[in-house]
């Protein structure tokens, strides 16, 4: 997603309260990931950044190279910096960045910005924040990634504390963390973490929508009118709980043999999955109109993650009229009323999952009540307002480093002038 040429927007009472007087602002990105790549915080951080260019601010994005043959896009208002990467083991469309801090610390001393937000916390972001504590440039990030829970699910847990060590001496050096629930939020602050303000996201109700349900895909996976087709979209990875999807899906045929199972991404436990779940629909990484298609397509979604910081595919799938079983944490706990547009299962209770995944399916009528619901809930998840609650924050932290006053908490953010 790229940014689109600057315009003013009106944004509401609330939005404009936080934002006025807004100056613009050069502001520095730096990402490990970005699109083409598929996955959460590639998607997320691009709405940021098309969001801030849109308020009219000086956008600097710093990312790795995703293809030795790319060019970086420049415009106004819009600069890339592209930086050299390294394939991540067996995630092979992805990459991470190297150290940097040299290169950093001369594109800064020549094109100062006022704030650097940093989106993630590998080689490219500690780099990024050894530069701007070396030029004393104010520095806000983000907690997005779980990789102090997903330790666990690669036979490495004992890692569990000196990840989450890293994490912390990486956050408490900036001026402000920001996470995408109030949870999330407890849970730093509980481990130690300080300055953790919530800013939410949003969803794009326009491209994930009821109405790119297609017959003629939903013929393709073998479902005929009147058939029931369950799916869950993200990475196919240990983390992602994906046994407890197989336990549900199953118990859900045993009630309706024509059901269907649709999974949607890539990953390395792949190939066993197909090797383990024959009948199943692995239609692969999909991204545009055909992701749209894939979600409206479905009848009900499972998502059985249990380490999401947040968890997008939740309020896509919602926006998409989909009814969502989940479990109650992440965007989940936010944004579903239990009963009424999705359901909530307790944590790590697998059991109760698959119990609820099954009444959920073999009860049309509520199935489809809940799906409408949950469009309407989508409705209300905007990208404007989060994108004015993001820049609020990064104002404030320029501001606080200006005057050497520590970062307010986001509630305190959105009742605080910005002048």
């Amino acid at each position: 997603m790229k940014p689109t040429t600057p315009r003013t927007e009106n944004h509401g009472i609330v939005v404009d309260s936080i934002a006025a007087p807004r100056r613009s602002l050069r502001i520095a990105c730096v990402t490990e990931t970005y699109p083409p790549e598929v996955n959460g915080v590639a998607t997320t951080m691009a709405r940021f950044v098309e969001g801030l260019h849109r308020r009219n601010h000086d956008v600097q994005l710093i990312r790795p190279r995703q293809a030795t043959s790319q060019a970086a896009e420049q415009q106004p208002g819009f600069h890339e910096v592209l930086m050299r990467g390294l394939p991540i083991p067996k995630y092979p469309n992805l990459r991470m960045g190297v150290p940097s801090k040299r290169a950093l610390v001369k594109l800064w001393s020549t094109h100062r910005p006022d704030v650097v937000h940093i989106a993630t916390e590998g080689p490219l972001g500690w780099s990024a924040l050894q530069a701007a504590l070396h030029l004393k440039l104010p520095v806000c990030s983000d907690f997005r990634t779980n990789f102090h829970a997903y330790s666990k699910h690669y036979g490495v847990g004992w890692l569990h504390r000196p990840i989450m060590a890293y994490l912390r001496k990486f956050h408490n050096r900036t001026q402000a963390t920001m996470v995408p629930t109030e949870a999330l939020r407890r849970d730093l602050e509980t481990a130690g973490f300080r300055h953790v303000s919530v800013v939410k996201r949003g969803v794009d109700t326009e491209r994930f929508h009821p109405g790119f349900r297609s017959d003629e895909l939903r013929r393709s996976w073998g479902a005929e009118p009147g058939d029931l087709v369950v799916g869950c979209v993200g990475r196919l990875a240990a983390e992602k709980n994906l046994a407890t999807l197989s336990e549900a899906f199953e118990a859900i045929r045993r009630f309706d043999a024509r059901a269907r199972l649709v999974i949607v991404g890539e990953g390395p436990l792949r190939a066993e999955l197909q090797a383990r779940w024959p009948d199943a629909v692995f239609a692969g990484q999909q991204v545009g109109h055909a992701l749209s298609a894939h979600y409206a397509s479905l009848d009900l979604f499972l998502f059985p993650s249990l380490t999401e910081t947040f968890g997008n595919v939740t309020p896509e799938a919602m926006a998409s009229g989909l009814p969502v079983v989940a479990f109650d944490y992440a965007a989940a706990s936010q944004i579903i009323q239990h009963g009424r547009n999705g359901v909530l299962v307790r944590m790590g209770d697998n059991s109760a999952f698959v119990r609820e995944a099954v009444a959920t399916a073999t009860q049309r009528a509520s199935r489809e009540a809940m799906g409408r619901a949950a469009r309407d809930a989508a409705m209300r998840l905007g990208w404007d307002g989060v994108v004015a609650r993001f820049e609020a924050v990064l104002l404030h932290v320029m501001h606080g480093a200006e005057h050497g006053a520590a970062m307010p908490l986001v509630d305190e953010v959105m009742q605080t002038p910005l002048a």
